[in-house]
């Protein structure tokens, strides 16, 4: 079940309740008992991090964890060639 946080915009009480994603949302602040809870936006509270489903499922040949290689490790990048004109109006 996610964390939901709510902030009171009548007296400033902020709080996280678990909740079912089904559940409808507070609305009675437990501070002030005033009908002005609000549910807030938050960033997500999981990262996808060390070996897992992602490091094999996504290798080419016989390369692993292509997702921590750095882009272009061991390849010199060539310039972009330019044609050595320039137009001015």
């Amino acid at each position: 079940m996610p964390i939901y946080g709510y902030l009171c915009h009548s007296c400033g009480h902020e709080l996280e309740v678990l909740q079912k994603i089904s559940d409808s949302p507070l609305t009675e602040c437990p501070a002030c008992h005033e009908q002005a809870l609000k549910k807030q936006l938050s960033a997500a509270g999981f990262r996808l991090s060390g070996s897992g489903w992602y490091e094999t499922d996504f290798k080419k040949g016989n390369r692993k964890n292509i997702a921590g290689e750095k882009s272009g490790e061991g390849k010199a990048e060539k310039p972009a060639k330019s044609s050595g004109t320039c137009s001015a109006n």
